[in-house]
């Protein structure tokens, strides 16, 4: 409820001079008083009879006051009139200034009569001021006030108005907003009036947009402050409107927060791509109608672009509120380059921000791209804006900008908002790039570190899978290999080390150089492993001994399994890493119970070695605990998973890599993935063949002998002489040094193996013998008739080796 009572009506005093405020009275010709009312003894505390009748000079003129009033009665009569402030003299005998109007009348009897009214100099002088104030505001002040009635008609407009709405003040009156504002932005001025008008409650600074009708294309944002009117019983008697042009306050206000939310929305990312469409975006509608990016075409690749600012551009983002306006915008990922003397062209070249309020005003665009240039015109384009993307001096690209929908054309300040735009996304573009530069420089280096294309092994088939985590984490140290051993055997290797990033990479690197050089030593699995942490241990020891700002190396994890197809047996240790998963050919899957050896690096704790046999056509999965935790997956659940893809029937091995890729990995995985893949070969019987020789004088001979005849059965006679002589040393020696039976193998598949095994665990040693010496030449001829010889021990044995290479047929 409103409070309708007269006292809270309005703070302003009444007029003085109004019937209710004045004090009047009536002079005869020769100045006596002839009538005196209430308001006059309110006054000046004289009653009626205490003045009628007597001069005025005698009752109301202080001693000392007789010249002023004479002088003032002489103006009066002269002029027939006066206004002005006396000093009156008061009952109680103190002055009392009064502001006066005298007139003069005329009776029937054609005796002339002086009627004055006053007031208070006080009432009087705050009542000129009030006046004043009002008449400023509808004649000096520039905000502008619009006074309805009550059916929101205009009964008066100030000159600020008039100014606004281009009209004289008096071809306002009686006219409604729909007569001077668009429909849409009438109706919600005249809905705000209304309540006031309804509920008496102000409106006060409420900002709207106000497009005029005699110029319909410029948009404009008012501030309308709005009451009630009201006279002193109540009645309505309209509302008054205060409106003020706040469209430059709201510009900077709009242009300022969209500063702020360019600083929120672009540089999210260590992405070029992300960065460039983020720009666009955040420029798209609110300055722009359309925008694109166009970077340099090496700035994506991550690369510096070429310093004169020339070469093709690459297209990274295009937008606009338009849907065909994308028919007629290069598309994204398009390689091209700016005509000549046209404005993005020049932006780039002079590196600095091009404005064109009218296109139309670019003949070099026009003439460049007729067609091009016809349609963006058929669609209204009007306005457009190149700005170049500068970070370090470099340039990396051009924004453009243009505006279609907007009537209004792009000015100096919507450039300097653009180049601000632009200048947040350059530094982030330019951070993009040479994050790519060095993410790409380590993934180069951990790819080169990691084996290529694995080739083909008698004992596997394999395949594999390598996804580095995403750009955001950095690469990571995964790593796996697939080592050719002796005796057709195989090493399967996965590791991994903690951490991401170069530092990652390059101990990774480290250690599978230095896994393939223990492999070729031929040692078990868990000695492999054993002095595989010690030298971690000892890169360790070296870091912590560099300057503190090199990472150190926290922990790294290996799986080394040994496969020999001759056999079928496999061997696997595992130092922290998740044990491997085997499909069977009836398709049973288990998990391999591996001993669960430490870290690498922890130092003094041994690794055991697990012994199984595989049948032909197992299917052996080695992978890194980053497949099986992506997606937030736990240990279990990743395990759960990683078998359900590898079930099924019956699929090539970069089939299954593909399936467990789908189910597993939605998306780039937060860590490295490495999965290897092994389906298990066993050698034919028929290519194998091996005897056991006693340690006795004649084994060399009935070696010798064994040999030329299972040559001749695999039609390798031409290698008898050489393999006879290779046997013959191999024999010699572990009869001489070695007790007890000795045993013989050869395996034909590519190459022609020969084994001899023995039980003794000393070592051979390759020498150059001297003249005068009877022996030490065995090896010697061992090393120059075959390709590669070696030696490998087991528990309680040793074997050497030697190859030979078939002929060709």
């Amino acid at each position: 409820m409103h409070d309708t009572s007269p006292t809270s009506l309005s703070e302003s005093p009444e007029d003085p001079f109004s019937v209710h405020q004045s004090a009047s009275a009536v002079l005869d010709s020769r100045g006596r008083v002839v009538a005196w009312s209430e308001q006059a003894s309110a006054l000046l505390g004289y009653r009626a009879e205490e003045v009628l009748g007597r001069p005025v000079r005698e009752v109301l003129v202080a001693d000392g006051d007789e010249a002023l009033m004479a002088e003032t009665t002489a103006t009066c009569l002269r002029e027939g009139g006066w206004f002005g402030m006396l000093p009156v003299l008061h009952r109680s005998g103190r002055r009392v200034f009064v502001g006066f109007r005298a007139r003069k009348v005329r009776r029937l009897d054609a005796t002339v009569e002086w009627v004055l009214i006053g007031s208070l100099a006080e009432a009087i002088a705050q009542w000129e001021i009030d006046r004043a104030v009002l008449d400023g505001l509808f004649s000096r002040s520039p905000v502008g006030v619009v006074v309805l009635g009550p059916d929101l008609r205009v009964l008066r407009v100030n000159r600020a108005i008039a100014r606004f709405g281009g009209l004289p003040t008096d071809a306002y009156r009686g006219r409604r907003a729909a007569e001077f504002l668009l429909g849409p932005d009438a109706d919600l001025a005249e809905d705000k009036l209304r309540s006031v008008l309804e509920t008496g409650r102000p409106v006060i600074f409420a900002e709207q947009r106000a497009r005029l009708r005699r110029d319909p294309h410029k948009e404009l944002i008012i501030s309308i402050s709005a009451f009630r009117m009201q006279d002193p019983s109540g009645r309505v008697l309209g509302v008054t409107e205060i409106v003020e042009d706040v469209t430059d306050r709201y510009r900077a206000r709009r242009r300022l927060a969209l500063i702020n939310e360019a600083g929120a929305r672009i540089g999210t990312t260590l992405d070029v791509g992300t960065t460039a469409r983020e720009l666009a975006e955040t420029a798209v509608p609110v300055l722009a109608d359309a925008v694109s990016v166009d970077l340099l075409e090496p700035v994506p690749r991550g690369e510096e672009p070429a310093p004169d600012s020339r070469g093709p551009l690459r297209r990274m983002a295009a937008r606009s509120i338009r849907p065909g306006a994308m028919k007629v915008m290069r598309a994204e990922g398009e390689l091209f380059s700016f005509p000549a003397r046209t404005a993005p062209e020049r932006c780039l070249i002079e590196r600095r921000a091009i404005l064109l309020p009218v296109v139309e005003d670019s003949p070099a665009w026009l003439a460049a791209e007729p067609e091009r240039a016809r349609q963006a015109l058929a669609m209204g384009v009007h306005s457009l804006m190149a700005v170049p993307l500068v970070a370090r001096g470099v340039v990396l690209g051009v924004v453009c900008l243009w505006r279609s929908h907007q009537p209004e054309p792009f000015e100096e300040d919507d450039l300097t908002l653009a180049e601000e735009f632009a200048a947040r996304a350059a530094v982030s573009i330019d951070n993009a790039r040479r994050y790519t530069q060095q993410h790409q420089a380590a993934e180069a280096l951990q790819r080169s570190l990691l084996p290529g294309e694995v080739p083909e092994h008698p004992a596997v088939e394999t395949a594999h899978r390598y996804l580095p985590a995403q750009a955001s984490t950095g690469v990571g140290g995964d790593w796996f290999d697939v080592i050719p051993l002796s005796g057709l055997r195989v090493a399967l290797v996965v590791g991994d080390v903690v951490g991401h990033g170069m530092h990652a990479s390059a101990t990774m690197g480290r250690l599978r150089a230095a896994v393939r050089t223990l492999a070729h030593l031929d040692l078990a699995p868990d000695e492999v492993l054993a002095r595989l942490d010690d030298l971690v241990d000892q890169l360790a020891t070296e870091q912590r001994q560099t300057e503190g700002h090199i990472p150190q190396i926290v922990g790294a994890t290996c799986l080394y399994a040994i496969y020999d197809p001759v056999s079928r047996h496999c061997a696997i240790a595992r130092a922290g890493h998740p044990p491997p998963t085997v499909l069977d050919p009836d398709g049973g899957m288990y998990q391999v119970d591996v001993p669960a050896g430490p870290p690498l690096g922890l130092g003094g704790l041994p690794f055991e070695t697990a012994e199984l046999e595989l049948a032909e056509g197992s299917l052996i999965a080695l992978y890194s605990d980053g497949l099986l935790l992506a997606d937030g997956r736990d240990i279990d659940q990743g395990l759960d998973l990683l078998r359900t893809s590898l079930a099924g029937p019956a699929r090539s091995l970069e089939h299954m890599c593909k399936a467990v890729e789908d189910e597993m990995l939605r998306g780039r995985p937060g860590d490295d993935v490495t999965l290897l893949l092994g389906r298990t070969r066993v050698l034919a019987a028929e290519d194998v063949a091996a005897w056991e020789l006693p340690a006795e004088p004649t084994a060399a001979g009935r070696a010798r002998s064994l040999v030329q005849d299972q040559l001749a059965a695999w039609g390798l006679e031409d290698l008898a002489f050489t393999t006879e002589l290779i046997v013959s040393e191999l024999i010699t020696n572990a009869y001489r040094y070695a007790g007890g039976p000795v045993l013989l193998r050869l395996i034909r598949n590519g190459h022609l193996i020969c084994e001899v095994s023995d039980s003794s665990s000393t070592s051979p040693h390759l020498r150059q013998a001297r003249s005068t010496d009877e022996g030490g030449r065995g090896l010697f001829l061992v090393a120059q008739l075959s390709e590669r010889w070696g030696t490998r021990y087991g528990r309680n044995s040793k074997t050497i080796w030697a190859e030979q290479p078939l002929p060709t047929s």
